[in-house]
């Protein structure tokens, strides 16, 4: 709910696209449900510290900086992205292709 991701920079401007992606694979991490679109620092802190913990994913983006513009910047969310689907495939918690 409240999540439609559409490109790599407004979808994500809540920070409930990333709590979305990572509750679908750490479901008990926390209540997805409860989260509000308004609430963006906390959205971005609990996203951001939940893909570190649960994933191991290095904090490349910081909370200030995604709530600082009303639209994050797209290349940063991909980046983030593309690291935080590196992590989960490390954990095996992703499948690729093999080649």
């Amino acid at each position: 709910q409240h999540v439609d991701v559409q490109n790599f920079s407004g979808s994500w401007g809540s920070g409930l696209a990333f709590c979305a992606l990572l509750h679908s694979f750490f479901p008990d991490a926390f209540d997805f449900a409860a989260l509000e679109p308004d609430a963006r620092r906390e959205n971005f802190a609990l996203a951001f510290a939940t893909a570190e913990e649960r994933a191991g994913c290095a904090p490349l983006l910081e909370v200030e900086d995604m709530v600082r513009l009303p639209v994050p910047d797209a290349k940063c969310v991909y980046t983030y992205v593309q690291e935080l689907y590196r992590c989960l495939v490390a954990k095996g918690l992703v499948k690729t292709k093999k080649r």
